[in-house]
């Protein structure tokens, strides 16, 4: 009997591999014969396992069942499992932080000493430093947001606008996006007839949701990027574009999300659009990136503004 219950669990532990596991593959893993691969298949099914037999093969995949049957876990697969825990436990995510702590302390139960000491390790040398979280959403307009991207159906909400103005706001909406300290959703306004964002922390949607819709060509290839775009230039007062004497990819890391978006021109410059409040702000974002550069376009005061941050520096050096 223990040397059954072993095999079916190494059995179990192979089929959570997502593919497909002929019986001469599984025979020749555990030792055995095809004809005992095939009832400990049953027996697996048997204890809940929703064990799949592929189509013209004699295969086998673990599939998806009614309830959540016990996962094995692999020494990694446990500690990233752990650590994902804890970090959601003080995330932007509403609601979700009672359940990971359930969750994480089942699994830490059961950790044998050597990863519970991995783990502990990990968790006391690590301190969450620098930008505070952003507001919490709730899961539930979560799912009900990726629910209509999904399904293509209209969405319906009553959103705050960051002037303080609320209005009744009907979208088609196309991508939910976690970035920086906030969610987004991005989609096509059908009121004002074009591509919007919209921060998740001010929306609440109105149920049932609206009529399905014929997806649009999006004006973006990549949300991540557009996102950008939209947060550093089109909602500041102040926008610029400079042209930076380096490749894109050399000030890639030198640029964080939501400061700007860097757009390639050839191996040896790319441009720069960034936006703030003020033109003072526009210049410390601009020379932070620590690259030679050309003002492309801005507003008049911008110039200004670079010309009294130069003579600044020039009369630190004077003095010495």
């Amino acid at each position: 009997m223990v040397e059954t219950s072993a095999r079916l669990l190494k059995l179990l532990s192979l089929l959570q591999t997502p593919r497909d596991w002929s019986a001469t593959e599984i025979a020749g893993r555990l030792g055995v014969s095809t004809r005992t691969v095939r009832r400990d298949v049953e027996r697996l099914r048997g204890l809940g396992y929703p064990v799949d037999a592929t189509q013209g093969t004699a295969g086998y995949r673990l599939g998806a069942g009614a309830a959540l049957p016990p996962l094995l876990l692999d020494d990694d697969e446990a500690v990233a499992v752990v650590v994902g825990l804890r970090t959601a436990a003080g995330g932007s995510v509403a609601g979700i932080e009672e359940t990971s702590l359930r969750a994480l302390t089942k699994i830490e139960q059961v950790l044998p000493s050597r990863l519970r000491y991995r783990v502990s390790t990990l968790h006391t040398a690590t301190v969450r430093a620098g930008t505070a979280p952003g507001p919490q959403v709730s899961t539930d307009t979560l799912m009900i947001i990726a629910d209509a991207c999904r399904r293509r159906e209209r969405l319906r909400f009553d959103y705050t606008s960051p002037r303080g103005g609320d209005s009744v706001r009907s979208v088609e909406p196309y991508h939910l996006v976690s970035f920086g300290r906030h969610w987004y959703l991005v989609g096509f306004d059908t009121g004002r007839g074009d591509w919007r964002t919209f921060r998740v922390d001010r929306l609440t949607p109105r149920t049932p949701n609206g009529p399905r819709f014929a997806p649009r060509r999006p004006p973006y290839d990549d949300v991540a990027a557009y996102l950008a775009y939209q947060l550093s230039s089109r909602t500041w007062p102040c926008r610029a574009t400079v042209t930076l004497h380096e490749s894109a990819e050399a000030v890639a890391d030198r640029v964080w999300p939501g400061m700007g978006v860097v757009e390639a021109v050839d191996d040896h410059s790319c441009l720069l659009h960034v936006g703030a409040e003020t033109p003072s702000d526009l210049v410390w974002m601009i020379t932070s990136v620590d690259a030679g550069f050309t003002l492309t376009s801005g507003p008049p005061e911008l110039a200004d503004a670079l010309r009294a941050q130069a003579e600044r520096c020039l009369r630190a050096v004077r003095e010495q």
